[in-house]
């Protein structure tokens, strides 16, 4: 449970701080850290989701409380975006860097083959995880990529719950991966980390198109200066452009208001 704004507990792992970022807590942390975290969750047992949190999950918590409540009482709640990353630092968190979404599944798919961590895809268009499945293989020799399943549009019914239920205790894997979008995949997540015999879910949305070649990503330059957004609007004006032209302008006053303490944002959890 979040205490004050910044302490963590996480089950058998090493404590780690959040930012406040308009009442979310963004683990304040870096690539290699998060990796060691979920590592060490993975090692000790227990359960737990990771949610990979920019600016667009932080302001669709802005009407849902019940979702600002999923993001504090998850495991982690990376930056996955270099705004998150800049507000943090100004809190005083220095080491604090991005955590994309997309990188993250790749780098710990690299460790889990030393590890021997199997994996499910859970998520996708028809087609979409088989095709990262074959992607992930090809990249990191010696993967186990123990299922896959692409879920209706709809809640899952009784039957199919019990269907992925019966597939992941079949398939003993670790890591379920959730590329359901934002906040469908949070959701997902906190509803069933308790309910599906999986280690550790990470929910990563555009991982999946852009980890199996469907969708191209943005150069690492524009990503740093926090330009992706833009370079996904342009391929995507039709589905992105409510969301970004609404959501970056008003993100940026919130924050300013935060920032010189004329609004103030208190963890729940």
């Amino acid at each position: 449970m979040l205490r004050n704004g910044t302490d963590v507990d996480l089950a058998k792992t090493e404590r780690h701080l959040r930012a406040n970022i308009l009442g979310v807590g963004v683990s304040a942390l870096n690539m290699e850290r998060a990796l060691k975290l979920c590592d060490e969750h993975l090692q000790g047992g227990g359960r737990g989701y990771v949610c990979v949190t920019g600016v667009h999950g932080i302001m669709e918590a802005q009407s849902d409380a019940g979702f600002r409540r999923i993001q504090n009482a998850s495991l982690l709640t990376t930056p996955d975006g270099m705004p998150t990353v800049w507000l943090g630092h100004l809190q005083g968190h220095r080491d604090m860097d991005r955590v994309y979404g997309p990188d993250f599944m790749l780098e710990f798919c690299r460790l889990s083959v030393e590890r021997g961590y199997r994996h499910y895809l859970y998520g996708g268009q028809p087609g979409v995880a088989e095709r990262l499945k074959e992607s992930l293989e090809r990249r990191f020799p010696g993967i186990t990529i123990a299922g896959v399943y692409a879920p209706p549009f709809r809640p899952l019914r009784p039957e199919e719950e019990d269907a992925l239920r019966r597939d992941l205790e079949r398939s003993k894997s670790d890591i379920l991966w959730c590329g359901l979008s934002t906040p469908k995949q949070e959701r997902f997540m906190a509803q069933y980390v308790d309910r599906l015999p999986v280690k550790l879910m990470v929910g990563v949305g555009a991982a999946f198109d852009i980890n199996s070649g469907r969708t191209a990503d943005a150069p690492q330059w524009v990503k740093r200066m926090g330009m992706q957004w833009l370079h996904r609007l342009l391929h995507e004006p039709r589905r992105l452009w409510r969301r970004y032209l609404y959501n970056n302008p008003r993100f940026v006053w919130l924050a300013l208001l935060q920032m010189t303490g004329l609004r103030r944002y208190e963890f729940e959890s």
